[in-house]
């Protein structure tokens, strides 16, 4: 699936099953939430926390899916298609980066 046909699918969830979308902000305080809830993750399978009992790893993916699910949300209600501003992005990133990260001492 391309970033634009994920745009496409959300978008018909949303106004056949969803019924409307919320709002931005409200939007924005879940994209939050779901950040959060990844991190959560990431630090007990990554980082120096355990898994409680009812815990486990195996909802990473399934986290991850839930961030990408309400930044495409906030991205159809802006306007925004994420396939021209993703490749953008990288343009950005490539141009400003050509040789920062290859010269960083700390990175080798």
């Amino acid at each position: 699936m391309t970033i634009q046909e994920a745009q496409l699918q959300v978008d018909n969830w949303i106004k056949t099953i969803g019924v409307r979308y919320f709002n931005e902000l409200t939007n924005m305080a879940i994209l939050t939430e779901e950040v959060g809830e990844l991190a959560r993750i990431m630090a007990r399978k990554y980082g120096d926390q355990s898994f409680k009992n009812n815990e486990s790893a195996d909802t990473l993916p399934d986290e991850m899916a839930d961030v990408l699910w309400v930044l495409i949300c906030l991205a159809n209600q802006t306007g925004v298609d994420l396939t021209t501003a993703l490749q953008q992005n990288i343009d950005k990133k490539t141009k400003r980066d050509a040789e920062r990260h290859q010269q960083n001492e700390k990175l080798k």
